[in-house]
């Protein structure tokens, strides 16, 4: 498939996707926003096949990550409400088209890393949220602004909680958050910091890490820890254990314990 709004460019397992409207910043139009779920969905219906893909890297191009929203898009949803229908609402559309996108990166079972450079506001500032991995340049600049432009933080907030707890989210929803990358790791929005010059290797030193862990108990173990969000750990006993026993017979845990015997690498870690 041909994308407009971003690139996507698959290297054997790992799906690395660029933002990629660099003269505004990648700012996420409804282009982007549909494009970045297509290409995650095409991603995800290959698990299975004969190339795979098992991690999903998300960084934006011209040494920005995201500046938000598209404010053209919102515009011309103004413009729509003003002669919808009764019932409809074109902006509440365009936010759960946001939401919806957000939703689907931070429930897939794939493995999610963030390369998070220069802006980092908004839209972007949910994406950094949802990746499994967070890695941020010293150039990062992460930015809540939404309260100080009079509306709501509404598809983000959720994941803001999740990723940092009620106290510092509500911190920055009230300020209109602004942080450089040394603050947000210091309260774990992400978690590393690196240089500019180094950050590809500490991308490449990630994904090896990734791609040493078999990829289905990699799914299962997300899918477990986002029912955990949710449940209290008693609740759950028994059903991990169902988990754990399956995997252990399947084919990934007899491989692995396997290889670990044998003072192999399992077949699933790239040669």
């Amino acid at each position: 498939m041909t994308f407009i709004a971003i690139s996507a460019v698959s290297t054997g397992p790992v799906l690395e996707i660029t933002l990629n409207r660099p003269d505004v910043r990648n700012a996420m139009s409804l282009a982007m926003v549909e494009e970045l779920r297509q290409a995650l969905a095409q991603a995800e219906a290959s698990v299975g096949s004969a190339q795979p893909t098992r991690v999903v890297v998300l960084r934006g191009a011209g040494g920005h990550f995201c500046a938000g929203g598209d404010l053209k898009d919102m515009a011309m949803a103004r413009m729509r409400a003003m002669e919808a229908p009764a019932g409809t609402d074109p902006i509440a559309e365009v936010n759960a088209a946001f939401g919806r996108m957000c939703a689907a990166f931070a429930d897939t079972p794939l493995a999610v890393v963030a390369v998070l450079e220069g802006t980092v506001m908004g839209g972007g500032f949910g994406l950094a949220c949802v990746a499994d991995v967070a890695i941020a340049t010293e150039t990062a600049s992460f930015r809540l602004p939404e309260t100080s432009l009079g509306v709501v933080p509404a598809q983000i907030a959720p994941f803001l909680v999740e990723r940092l707890g009620y106290s510092q989210a509500k911190r920055l929803a009230v300020t209109g958050g602004k942080l450089d990358a040394a603050q947000a790791l210091r309260i774990g929005l992400v978690h590393q910091q690196v240089a500019t010059a180094d950050v590809d290797a500490a991308l490449q030193a990630v994904l090896a890490d990734i791609l040493a862990c078999a990829p289905g108990a990699l799914a299962a173990t997300k899918a477990l820890m986002a029912k955990a969000r949710w449940n209290a750990p008693a609740a759950l006993v028994d059903e991990a254990a169902a988990l754990f026993s399956r995997a252990a017979q399947g084919p990934e845990g007899q491989e692995g314990t396997g290889a670990f015997l044998q003072k192999r690498k399992p077949h699933w870690v790239p040669a």
